[in-house]
């Protein structure tokens, strides 16, 4: 900065157009830039410069220098673009010959589970039925996921005045939907565990690339101390969405013994590609189906 001012006295052009053109004197040139200027950049440039990654002379002028910059992160994001979708590949490969996880529940096909589920899937089912058999068939998933739970031994007196030797929840439970088909699941949860405390993330695949992208993330406070975090989505298919949750709650602290996915429906290669990646989580999904099949279960929620 005093290499400017240098500059800018010796020069002598720029203090001559202040002097004759401003009514400004060379004392208060220089009053004005140890009083402001060279202030404001010690405490707002300067910083900037000891952590950025490049610096651009010139800056917003400086059109070629952008334009380099900003081809080299997308040849980049390209380049780290394809390595995952190769990476997706070949778990699929290796996922393939493997056996489904025993940490995957696959709900009991009870005459009450199907039944309803024949319902959710015939079209003639009006929008007010389907919502109501859904967040009962999405309840008894709640329910099965709520045994992966951690409990401790409690004693209680009845009202006959006997002791009961039972169990409390130990820690806290919360909930994670993957938007958006996992808000269809959250009138079940609430129903199940009306305090649980929720958030939100959004990953979208990216239908050139086939890749998950991440939009959205708002997480419960403290989630790493809770002691079962389970993520909410109403089908998976391939696994990258859920692949990119479950790396998110690692992330941010959650150990994968403590997440618990729920879902109504899933793809088996979908199932052993998750499962594969983190052995120690578990997965309670209603039913199986195929991976190709198209996500309908929002879309028919939702109206939309």
């Amino acid at each position: 900065m005093d290499v400017c001012l240098g500059r800018r006295t010796n020069a002598g052009l720029l203090v001559l157009r202040d002097v004759r053109e401003r009514g400004r004197d060379i004392d208060g040139v220089i009053k004005q830039w140890f009083g402001f200027v060279k202030p404001s950049y010690k405490k707002y440039v300067e910083p900037q410069r000891t952590i950025s990654d490049i610096i651009i002379p010139r800056g917003i002028e400086n059109k070629t220098a952008i334009d380099m910059v900003v081809k080299h992160i997308q040849r980049k994001l390209q380049e780290k673009s394809d390595k995952h979708s190769e990476e997706l590949y070949k778990l699929g490969a290796i996922a393939s010959t493997e056996n489904l996880s025993p940490n995957v529940y696959i709900m009991p096909l009870t005459s009450q589970f199907v039944g309803m589920s024949t319902i959710l899937q015939d079209p003639a089912t009006d929008h007010v039925d389907f919502v109501f058999y859904f967040d009962r068939l999405a309840a008894l998933l709640i329910e099965k996921a709520l045994d992966n739970s951690k409990y401790i031994p409690a004693v209680v007196t009845t009202p006959q005045n006997q002791e009961y030797n039972g169990l409390h929840p130990q820690g806290i439970v919360s909930a994670v939907a993957i938007l958006r088909g996992g808000s269809c699941l959250e009138t079940a949860l609430k129903r199940t565990i009306p305090d649980c405390i929720t958030g939100r993330v959004l990953i979208q695949t990216n239908e050139r690339n086939e890749e998950p992208e991440l939009h959205y993330l708002k997480l419960p406070p403290n989630i790493e101390d809770h002691a079962t975090v389970m993520l909410l989505d109403a089908q998976m298919s391939s696994g990258g969405a859920g692949l990119m949750a479950v790396r998110i709650l690692i992330d941010h602290g959650v150990e994968e013994s403590r997440i618990v996915f729920v879902t109504c429906l899933a793809g088996t290669n979908g199932l052993k590609r998750l499962t594969t990646v983190y052995p120690q989580i578990k997965v309670v999904v209603g039913q199986i189906e195929d991976e190709r099949a198209p996500r309908w279960i929002e879309k028919r929620y939702f109206r939309c």
